[in-house]
């Protein structure tokens, strides 16, 4: 079976970087969101607007000797600094963000800084340089017949974890019904649902998808978010409406480059 189309895999990549590691904070997945939103402007990598010689996006900045003598991230003491006192301070002329700046910190954002200076405050790179790395697949033995698909494990913990059940598996002709409109944007055929379910072999829903991503039809349903993205359309769409005659010509190249 080929791999699935990358946007289900981004949706269900998000889905596993939140459930793994839940209890210590990610700096990418869970500090960096933080700090960029609330504290880059004034503590980031612009000098020029870089306030009490403190910068948050290294690790070398948020450890160095503020103008004050002191340290945001004491490098001595993990767990330690002026980062954690100025977040939960509600003195107005020292709490931080400060009041001006009309953003402020969430509970539950204290306490995500809170866990990761009281790591050690460890940086990573961004994400955009670094290899995707594979979590391990947890154990989802109840899931029944067979191991499935990985992805299923890591819902299958989640739904364990809320002490929630999986809902029961959808019949062949309604399972042959959603992966077609996900791949073709259309439905499945009276003939093609027939020999769907005339068909027993225990690899028959991976052939499915695989005959899917052979029609014509894959590349027309996928190519609709890039031509959405780039605002396509087939006509001018003010006063007149007059056609673009050539542009249909992207439009099939998108649709068969996908293919």
């Amino acid at each position: 079976m080929r791999p699935l189309p990358i946007a289900i895999i981004t949706a269900f990549a998000a889905l596993t970087a939140r459930g793994a590691g839940a209890a210590s904070p990610d700096f990418n997945r869970d500090i960096r969101p933080i700090l960029s939103a609330n504290c880059f402007a004034c503590h980031g990598p612009d000098p020029h607007d870089r306030k009490a010689g403190l910068r948050l996006d290294t690790p070398d900045g948020a450890r160095a000797a503020l103008k004050s003598g002191g340290h945001a991230i004491d490098p001595d003491q993990p767990g330690r600094g002026s980062l954690l006192e100025r977040i939960d301070t509600s003195d107005p002329d020292d709490i931080m963000p400060p009041p001006e700046s009309k953003k402020s910190l969430s509970a539950a954002e204290r306490d995500l800084l809170r866990a990761w200076v009281d790591a050690g405050a460890p940086y990573s790179d961004h994400w955009a340089w670094s290899a995707p790395q594979q979590p391990p697949v947890p154990d989802a033995g109840w899931l029944g017949a067979g191991p499935g698909n990985p992805i299923d494990a890591f819902v299958a913990r989640r739904l364990t974890d809320r002490g929630l059940a999986p809902s029961p598996e959808a019949d062949k002709a309604t399972l042959l019904r959603r992966v077609t409109y996900d791949l073709t944007g259309l439905p499945p055929t009276p003939e093609e649902v027939e020999a769907f379910l005339a068909d027993s072999s225990p690899d028959a829903y991976e052939k499915v998808v695989d005959e899917l991503i052979d029609s014509e039809h894959f590349g027309e349903r996928w190519a609709i978010p890039w031509l959405d993205a780039a605002r396509y359309a087939d006509s001018d769409g003010y006063e007149r409406d007059p056609l673009r005659p050539h542009a249909w010509r992207w439009r099939q190249w998108v649709i068969e480059a996908i293919n």
